[in-house]
């Protein structure tokens, strides 16, 4: 997504992916070479190698919305500007936060030049790591409830679980919150069937990689920390056992009694 590039600076949103440099695309990678101001959350932009004309401003992770504010009038003072996310930018990160702002802004704001640029959500990586457990139809869901009240996260895991789609949590369990991914499988307990499988992707594609697969039944929560992108299969979603390997889960792509 782009705009028309007649303001005085560009903010440019990209996302570094889940942590392998190599999935970073060429696309963002081009957008921080040009830029000379870089927003982020301090590790996110620690994966960044900056020149010296460079300037990076890290702020907390719950901070998103200044952090926005701070980049656009840095941009209307003709600076380069490039806001850094994890993962990519539009999936439970600071594009929406780059909207949100322009939109509730003075007019001025709407007359930057601002572009989004896609990268690689940690969904996708632990998708990969195991084989193609999203392969049919599947729904993303935060389980922060910062944002949103507990109620509405539990009413709609329900209704996602009812419907039979695979699950990607982000935002599994922090520090603030250890409970709610326990109380998540509670809610998807009493909907799917036990063996539904339950893969656990800590920091896929980085050094300290961790990927396991549990049923449903015995998922523990504790095998989560914020660096975890939990993925709750259907109940078609299958699992391959392999001699010497490791095994693959997949969603079947026809739907159990489609007609082909």
């Amino acid at each position: 997504m782009s705009a028309e590039t007649g303001a005085a600076g560009r903010v440019t949103v990209i996302g570094t992916g889940p942590g392998d440099p190599r999935q970073m695309t060429p696309e963002a990678s081009e957008a921080v070479a040009r830029a000379t101001r870089f927003y982020g959350y301090g590790p996110y932009l620690d994966r960044l190698t900056l020149r010296p004309d460079q300037k990076r401003i890290a702020s907390d992770n719950r901070e998103e919305l200044d952090r926005a504010k701070a980049a656009i009038e840095d941009a209307l003072a003709g600076h380069e500007v490039c806001v850094v996310s994890g993962g990519d930018p539009g999936v439970f990160a600071m594009a929406a936060a780059l909207c949100e702002a322009i939109d509730h802004g003075p007019d001025a704001w709407k007359a930057i030049g601002f572009e989004v640029v896609p990268g690689v959500t940690a969904m996708l990586a632990v998708a990969a790591r195991i084989g193609a457990p999203l392969g049919h139809d599947f729904a993303a869901l935060s389980l922060s409830d910062n944002l949103k009240p507990w109620a509405v996260i539990e009413r709609r895991l329900q209704l996602l679980a009812e419907a039979g789609l695979v699950i990607a949590l982000y935002n599994p369990i922090s520090r603030a919150r250890p409970w709610q991914l326990g109380a998540a499988f509670d809610v998807l307990r009493a909907v799917l069937p036990p063996t539904v499988p339950v893969i656990f992707g800590r920091a896929a594609g980085r050094p300290d990689e961790a990927i396991r697969v549990l049923p449903l039944g015995a998922a523990d929560p504790a095998l989560a920390d914020m660096a975890t992108c939990v993925i709750i299969g259907s109940p078609e979603t299958r699992r391959v056992p392999r001699p010497g390997q490791s095994e693959l889960v997949y969603t079947p792509r026809f739907f159990a009694g489609a007609s082909t």
